[in-house]
């Protein structure tokens, strides 16, 4: 069932007789730029190419997966996913691209996905930024406008802030984008449980050591409050939120 729709978390614990709640539903919600053109056909998110060409197994052509590769693909972003959208994108039979808007030395990518993404073939479009999505009169995707930047002052995260180069603008061609831009936890609950306060990410705020929230009887813990991150510490989170939602129940007992 749909959490926050079929049921909320606070009917689970006034109506369903439920001592606590654990909030564990991740971070699945990709994100978009919010340029123009990001409705066209030939626009998706990293999650679902990948969803596709791998777990639904559309590079086997004995299953019958909706996939649109193309013949031009371009991968906006820096991250691991990115590295692997774009290395499937080109085992799928596509002119693959990355671009990103810092330089290479600030790719938070391993530097063995960048190597061998480079030994693959892949191009990369360095100090690029996407400003919006071209497309054709039937609606699909036919390029990607972007523009020049350079590194500025580090912002708050030590990492060099991107500029902007006055009239630096230039379109690539390509037939679909693919945006690996990470995830963010889907607003659902939150926004259907009062008094479950987030950050600005969109992450549920919980203390580290047991999992609690802002709310008594509620706890959380993996991507749904760290964002997205490994399945190690997701599976730590939850350990330690079991324990203290034992003590929690024995103490209500």
């Amino acid at each position: 069932m749909i959490v926050g729709r079929t049921v909320t978390v606070d009917s689970l614990l006034d109506e369903e007789g439920y001592s606590a709640v654990f909030i564990g539903s991740g971070a699945g919600l990709p994100r978009f730029m919010g340029i123009p053109g990001e409705n066209l056909n030939g626009v998706v998110s990293a999650n679902e190419f990948l969803t596709r060409a791998n777990l639904m197994k559309a590079y086997d052509d004995r299953y019958d997966t909706p996939i649109y590769v193309g013949q031009r693909v371009v991968v906006v972003g820096g991250g691991n996913v990115a590295m692997d959208a774009v290395r499937t994108a080109a085992r799928l039979g596509a002119d693959a691209h990355i671009v990103y808007r810092r330089s290479e030395t600030e790719l938070p990518a391993r530097v063995e996905e960048v190597h061998h993404a480079k030994q693959e073939g892949i191009a990369f479009q360095m100090l690029t930024n996407p400003v919006e999505v071209l497309g054709d009169d039937k609606g699909w995707v036919r390029g990607i406008r972007c523009v020049r930047m350079e590194l500025g002052e580090p912002d708050q995260s030590g990492r060099r802030s991107p500029i902007e180069i006055e009239g630096s603008e230039f379109d690539i061609e390509c037939d679909v984008v693919i945006m690996a831009l990470g995830t963010s936890p889907n607003p659902l609950i939150a926004s259907t449980t009062h008094g479950l306060e987030t950050n600005r990410r969109g992450c549920i705020v919980a203390d580290d050591e047991r999992g609690q929230t802002s709310r008594e009887g509620i706890f959380a813990g993996g991507d749904t409050v760290t964002g997205a991150a490994t399945v190690i510490l997701a599976m730590g989170a939850g350990r330690r939120a079991a324990k203290a939602i034992d003590r929690y129940l024995q103490g209500k007992v």
